[in-house]
């Protein structure tokens, strides 16, 4: 917990919350910092995507990148949140969106969610940097790294368009890695940026993203391709490895 310690045991022995907030256990303790007061009518199966995939995705190309109107974009990774981010590009005007992942499974919903077109990097015999720089003439105006690693990471930045291109990191590093990229690709005057739960103050956000849902601003509900009873977790984490899966909702 934010003040060190814990609050759970099991049979007598200490154990730790995950992210303080622990929902896969029947019964939790959290500080009220991750609690948030939403619509009494909104569908918590539905609406349990505003926590972190979803409002991350989308929030990253609206709060942090600030995509503009006719806009190249650039998703690496088209998992849930990465075809959140590709609602979002949408969602702010951008008129040409490249999806980009190995699992070509995923392709066909990225593009009903609004990509443009998908590649998979495992095509190409160059570094799909240079790829995505042929493809546009100059590099993308906004690239976004949803996966999580280090080498996709570079390239995503070094994709962006040479003195005006802005790279977003939104998929989680490993904990104790670290990158290494030439320092000219930020020289020249591309801009990186993180983003974490898509740049939004969610005790005040979260709230305002379901009255949203609920007014039917946006729809999350695509990305839900699975719900299981809680007794199939591992099941629903199987599907979420194998790529067979965007969300698996939970249900008690």
């Amino acid at each position: 917990m934010p003040d060190k310690t814990s609050r759970f045991t099991c049979k007598g022995k200490q154990i730790h919350h995950f992210l303080w907030i622990s929902t896969f256990s029947e019964y939790t303790v959290m500080p009220d910092s991750a609690i948030a007061r939403i619509d009494d009518d909104a569908p918590l199966d539905k609406v349990c995507l505003f926590g972190c995939g979803f409002s991350t995705g989308y929030g990253a190309a609206i709060n942090t990148a600030k995509v503009k109107p006719g806009s190249t974009c650039a998703i690496f990774g088209l998992g849930g949140v990465g075809l959140s981010v590709v609602i979002g590009c949408k969602a702010a005007g951008a008129s040409r969106i490249i999806g980009i992942d190995i699992n070509k499974d995923k392709f066909t919903k990225a593009r009903d969610l609004g990509a443009t077109e998908c590649i998979n990097p495992q095509d190409f015999k160059k570094p799909i940097q240079e790829v995505l720089v042929e493809m546009t003439g100059h590099g993308v105006d906004y690239s976004f790294e949803v996966i999580g690693r280090v080498d996709t990471m570079a390239a995503a930045l070094a994709s962006c368009h040479l003195s005006s291109g802005t790279c977003v990191m939104v998929g989680a590093p490993p904990l104790g890695s670290q990158i290494s990229f030439d320092p000219m690709l930020l020289f020249t005057g591309r801009t990186w940026k993180g983003s974490f739960i898509g740049g939004w103050k969610t005790k005040d956000s979260i709230p305002k993203l379901v009255s949203g849902y609920m007014e039917k601003k946006f729809n999350p509900d695509v990305l839900i391709t699975h719900t299981l009873p809680f007794d199939k977790i591992n099941e629903g984490f199987e599907l979420l490895h194998s790529g067979k899966s965007i969300r698996t909702i939970l249900l008690y």
